[in-house]
């Protein structure tokens, strides 16, 4: 019988991992991170879980990825649904809700959905530290917040009186959304709303990212030994990847506010006026909302945060020894997979990978 290459787990789904294509770069990056918590999943492992408690605190706890996937991870009628919608959120979003990276389905039934990052341990701020110091750098989608949202809207179980009554009155005096000058005034506000919102929903966390993590020796392109594991970030744990502090706002008159809009700030804002358009009328717009709620600063990207930011919150024994060895990943890349890897020609790397070029005697 033919070997055909494939990744371990993903049994049913909607690439074909016999064509050279589904291995490209883009997708590889959301299907092997899937292939490697089934693998986790086989060693009786969990993956560490990044939530916080009602005051925002991190908690770090696991995950079995049963209970990542809401369905057997090696099942039968398992599916991976990869770069799909998530149909159960669609009722609270204005058109369509956007795809995400990864759709778990039971059977016919959406069961499970989440963004994927991989990331690579260390980065470069972090690089030169020792390993129990190393952090990944996560860079998140607008559309991420969009399911961010949805996910603290069905942990307030859909109630729009319930999101009401925690959001009280912040927001309701901004005449101008668009404007940062017309907001600036009412970010503490915001601010305080959304811990609110942590407060009470805290006991319903939910898991939206999936950031798998590959180290390497410092920061040279070799595979450290223990190269391989997973990381998940619950809604309410997301947030304190881009939340400001409260350290963090200074008073202008009788006003706390914070002195500009950056991007962490600006994906508050963006969740802030989700939740409360659902709050008013029962859906939001997402798309509308980041295309419009811009200022000045482009939307490619919510927000960005390197492993000086990302290691105190996620330091942790896996972090500095993640579980899966390199040995291993032989056993997730099957059939001559790897064969079919088009991995991206850069310049940069290929100078960096060739140490010959800068001897006296190179001709």
């Amino acid at each position: 019988m033919a070997v055909v290459p494939g990744l371990f787990g993903i049994t049913h789904s909607n690439r074909d991992f016999s064509l050279k294509d589904t291995w490209g770069k883009n997708q590889f990056n959301s299907s092997f991170p899937a292939a490697l918590a089934c693998y986790l999943y086989s060693k009786e492992l969990k993956a560490v879980y990044y939530k916080t408690d009602s005051s925002m605190q991190t908690v770090i706890e696991h995950i079995g990825i049963e209970d990542l996937y809401k369905a057997d991870p090696l099942g039968d009628d398992t599916y991976f649904a990869f770069e799909t919608q998530f149909t159960p959120f669609q009722k609270y979003v204005l058109g369509s809700i956007p795809r995400n990276d990864l759709v778990i389905m039971n059977g016919t039934q959406s069961v499970s959905s989440l963004e994927i990052k991989l990331t690579a341990l260390p980065d470069n701020p972090t690089c030169d530290f020792s390993e129990d110091a190393y952090g990944s750098e996560i860079v998140i989608r607008p559309d991420t917040i969009i399911y961010l949202a949805c996910a603290f809207i069905y942990a307030c179980n859909d109630d729009r009186n319930i999101l009401q009554s925690i959001l009280q009155d912040a927001g309701n005096a901004v005449i101008d959304w668009t404007s940062a000058s017309c907001v600036l005034p009412h970010l503490y506000d915001i601010y305080q709303a959304i811990k609110r919102l942590v407060s009470i929903s805290a006991s319903f966390q939910s898991p939206v990212v999936m950031e798998p993590v590959w180290k390497t020796r410092g920061k040279s392109p070799q595979l450290a030994n223990d190269c391989l594991d997973v990381f998940v970030w619950s809604n309410c744990g997301l947030l304190n990847l881009f939340m400001p502090s409260e350290q963090d706002f200074i008073s202008v008159g009788t006003v706390k506010t914070l002195d500009k809009i950056s991007r962490h700030t600006r994906t508050m804002i963006w969740l802030f006026k989700m939740l409360k358009d659902y709050a008013d009328t029962g859906h939001f717009n997402g798309s509308k909302i980041i295309d419009e709620l811009s200022y000045n600063t482009k939307n490619d990207k919510a927000f960005s945060s390197n492993g000086l930011r990302t290691h105190p919150i996620m330091a942790c024994p896996e972090l500095t020894h993640p579980r899966i060895t390199k040995g291993e990943i032989k056993n997730i890349i099957l059939g001559g997979g790897q064969n079919l890897l088009s991995p991206e020609r850069r310049f940069d790397a290929i100078i960096y990978n060739s140490p010959d070029l800068f001897k006296e005697d190179f001709l």
